[in-house]
């Protein structure tokens, strides 16, 4: 199993495709480790080089509790393998990273896709009464420390989605959505270092992005992410819009096709 030492850290990582054809780094959502990428990779690896990696408190990566930067992490995939810019994919806080990196260090962002993410310093968004229900059995399970009551609570807030019902969705999407968090429950007791944030956020700096964007949500995803991806569509210049019917926070994982349909053409479109 490839692991990658940085100050602190073992990053788990993965790569797909050959080396020589452009680079694709997928990061991964706070409700999944680097497995949710499966279903996409054999299209993506068919003609790009995809680098894919388990950020600090999740999958098979392993941290101590030192302070650390996500940013950082991400750069020593692409140093480690000898990219030196990639088009990043980002799945919810793995857009907010990759926004965070691109805003940083625009010399080793390409492009930037986001699904369901928000930018580094977003104001607050009030939640719907539905939404606030189930962050309060969160809050119990918190206070119970029943870390797998609240992995499996997050997946019905994010995953499912609070006006949707689990029967009525496809049964194996279902076992993956909970599969996929439950895999970093044995993260739950460990001490992770703080994450130093990026100063200033990427809030007020993604209007200054000057690369190909396509900004992505799904129509059942919570009202925060719904709000980000808003902005992000009207903020980010010339950016790519698209919304993923019947799905909420992990399209790529609920219908992959659809989401390569989307994904593909639009990285032909830009050359990356």
């Amino acid at each position: 199993m490839p692991h990658l030492d940085v100050p602190g850290a073992r990053l788990y990582y993965e790569t797909d495709g050959h080396a020589s054809d452009e680079p694709l780094l997928l990061i991964h959502a706070g409700i999944a480790t680097l497995r949710m990428w499966d279903p996409i990779i054999g299209m993506l690896a068919s003609d790009h080089y995809v680098i894919r990696y388990d950020t600090r408190g999740f999958g098979a990566t392993t941290c101590g509790p030192d302070p650390y930067s996500d940013r950082d992490d991400a750069r020593a995939c692409l140093d480690h393998l000898g990219v030196l810019r990639a088009t990043v994919v980002g799945a919810s806080r793995g857009g907010r990273i990759g926004l965070d990196v691109a805003v940083e260090t625009p010399d080793r962002v390409a492009g930037i896709v986001t699904i369901g993410s928000g930018p580094s310093g977003f104001p607050e968004v009030e939640l719907t009464d539905a939404e606030e229900e189930l962050c309060t059995q969160l809050d119990r399970a918190s206070e119970a420390d029943d870390h797998a009551r609240i992995a499996d609570l997050e997946v019905r807030l994010w995953s499912i989605g609070p006006l949707r019902n689990e029967e009525d969705l496809d049964a194996d999407f279902v076992r993956t959505a909970y599969e996929l968090n439950r895999l970093n429950l044995r993260h739950q007791t460990a001490t992770v270092g703080a994450a130093i944030d990026l100063e200033p956020p990427a809030y007020d700096r993604v209007v200054d992005l000057e690369i190909p964007a396509l900004v992505t949500v799904g129509e059942f995803d919570i009202t925060p992410a719904l709000v980000q991806f808003e902005y992000l569509a009207a903020t980010i210049p010339h950016a790519t819009r698209h919304v993923f019917t019947d799905a909420a926070h992990l399209p790529s994982v609920e219908h992959p096709r659809q989401f390569l349909e989307v994904l593909k053409p639009w990285l032909s479109e830009h050359g990356l």
